[in-house]
């Protein structure tokens, strides 16, 4: 097997250039996909890149590195309006896991149970993307920005180019006002995919709501947005009753966990629970 392990995001990308690569980070979701004895194809081990891990401000954005551990994200000591976000990730998996395991892979995944996906979209959440279409005239590596929602475009799949790497999640400085929660529903508490699961953003002013941001996950192809009942939310304390209406971006399936209608319920339930607790 061919393996790389570059300590620079200029060399990883020269590398990813000259022909497709498997790229490697954490490995929690990559090694039990993998029923050969090794991976398959050409490995491009990206985790011996500095720029690549760490939680930082710049730019007017919150700067998380695509190959920042969920437990680093666990325990950074982030505002209020992440909670949800560091409760997911005390959530993903084990405490293993969550050593190993990084935000960036967990979005590169695209499961529609990825419990981190919810907390971020509530965050107004970029993606950056480095490649090697372009390069910039100080050498540093081209990079491109999208919406998390627009980076999952399906189940498995993203936007990432083949000549990309994932380099950061960015949350911009508006979106971390006010506070969040996470709800997950599943068989136990760790080790287990979501049936469904939740996060809710609240900005109260006077004890009322001026901005909500709601997300949904493991209920469709991809986490989504709640629009609907993010405007019916705003000027209210946060009780109003929660309509089919409110959940008609939800498109949940029946399988093994769950049947389509239970998901419904258990979301409607995760939500009332999630915005109470950001209204707290």
């Amino acid at each position: 097997m061919v393996y790389d392990r570059p300590e620079t995001l200029t060399d990883a990308l020269a590398i990813l250039a000259r022909a497709p690569r498997t790229l490697l980070a954490g490995g929690t979701d990559l090694y039990p996909a993998t029923t050969a004895p090794e991976l398959a194809g050409p490995v491009l081990d990206i985790t011996a890149i500095p720029e690549l891990a760490g939680i930082s401000r710049r730019d007017g954005h919150l700067r998380i590195g695509a190959c920042t551990p969920w437990a680093a994200i666990r325990d950074a000591p982030l505002p209020p309006a992440c909670d949800a976000l560091r409760a997911a990730a005390a959530g993903v998996g084990g405490v293993q896991i969550q050593n190993a395991g990084t935000i960036g892979g967990n979005l590169c995944n695209a499961s529609p149970a990825a419990d981190g996906v919810p907390p971020l979209l509530a965050l107004d959440a970029e993606v950056e993307l480095a490649g090697t279409l372009a390069g910039t005239l100080d050498g540093t590596p081209a990079t491109r920005r999208l919406p998390l929602a627009a980076f999952l475009a399906a189940p498995r799949t993203t936007a990432r180019r083949p000549d990309e790497i994932l380099s950061a999640v960015l949350l911009p400085e508006r979106a971390l006002a006010g506070r969040s929660a996470f709800g997950k529903l599943g068989a136990r508490a760790h080790l287990v995919i979501s049936i469904v699961m939740v996060a809710a953003r609240i900005v109260t002013e006077g004890g009322r709501i001026t901005a909500a941001a709601l997300a949904v996950g493991a209920a469709g192809p991809v986490a989504c947005r709640l629009p609907a009942l993010e405007a019916r939310l705003r000027g209210t304390t946060g009780t109003v009753p929660i309509t089919p209406a409110d959940l008609a971006p939800l498109s949940p399936i029946d399988d093994v966990r769950a049947t389509a209608p239970y998901r419904r319920e258990a979301a409607a339930e995760l939500l009332r629970r999630a915005i109470a607790e950001a209204c707290a």
